[in-house]
């Protein structure tokens, strides 16, 4: 029986600056957890802002990957207290915040993940988070043990970038390809020159202020990513695998 709150070695993986590779996940189902976490990815994310994923869905996708080597990522829907607060109770043990655009919203989602009197959550041993008070350390060591992804997808939070690193608890900033382009005047473009640029120059800055830096590779086309200095890459999502898969297939045998 284990009395300790497991070490999270995603967290360690991501100081490290060591590649992780990951998938995102749409599909609010417990057995699609349950199958990509055997496919060999060293994370999943699932997600909870462009998806119908709810609570309850997410907690039987965190219990669907629990033993296994494949780390959870929960992205909240929005930067907001209470989200973060029930996602972390439900058990997860890395949390993503999207379009965090400065270094005072970093500060923000830091605190909304640590117990008192390092920030704001609310405190509950009871929890699944906590073993169900089977965790004898956890009130010790949650702070520590919770790891933080912050998502850049505006200009404004590119300009605030450096400060937004450095802000102490951050764990890795992660680039959404989609809102970025769509604030930089190419919605629905994320592979424009003016985009992929500004990802790469994201890159640089959050290496130079010594945070992994990551982004989401949806179309699989990741090898420049790693190149250009991320270590923390989404390599494509269940609900395009699946595209890719059933179209391929009904067009072998399609009759034309």
């Amino acid at each position: 029986m284990n009395h300790s709150l497991p070490t999270n070695t995603f967290k360690q993986a991501l100081s490290a600056n060591r590649r992780q590779v990951g998938l995102w996940v749409t599909f609010a189902h417990q057995q699609i957890a349950e199958v990509l976490a055997d496919a060999g990815f060293d994370w999943l994310l699932f997600d909870m802002e462009h998806s119908p994923t709810d609570l309850y869905d997410v907690g039987q996708q965190l219990l669907a990957v629990r033993g296994t080597p494949t780390a959870a990522v929960v992205r909240v829907p929005i930067l907001d207290m209470g989200w973060i607060k029930r996602v972390l109770d439900a058990g997860a043990p890395n949390i993503m915040v999207p379009n965090i655009r400065n270094a005072a919203e970093a500060r923000e989602a830091v605190a909304f993940t640590r117990f008192a009197p390092e920030g704001l959550r609310g405190v509950a041993g009871s929890t699944r988070a906590g073993n169900y008070t089977r965790y004898k350390d956890y009130m010790a060591r949650a702070n520590d043990e919770i790891g933080l992804i912050l998502q850049i997808e505006s200009q404004e939070a590119l300009d605030d970038l450096d400060a937004i690193c450095r802000v102490p608890g951050v764990d890795a900033v992660f680039i959404g390809p989609s809102d970025l382009a769509a604030s930089l005047g190419h919605r629905g473009n994320s592979n424009h020159p003016d985009v992929q640029a500004a990802i790469a120059q994201a890159f640089k800055t959050a290496n130079a202020a010594g945070k992994a830096a990551g982004v989401l590779a949806a179309d699989g086309k990741a090898e420049h990513y790693f190149a250009g200095g991320a270590t923390l890459v989404g390599v494509g999502t269940d609900l395009h695998l699946l595209i890719a898969g059933a179209d391929a297939v009904a067009a072998k045998f399609r009759l034309a």
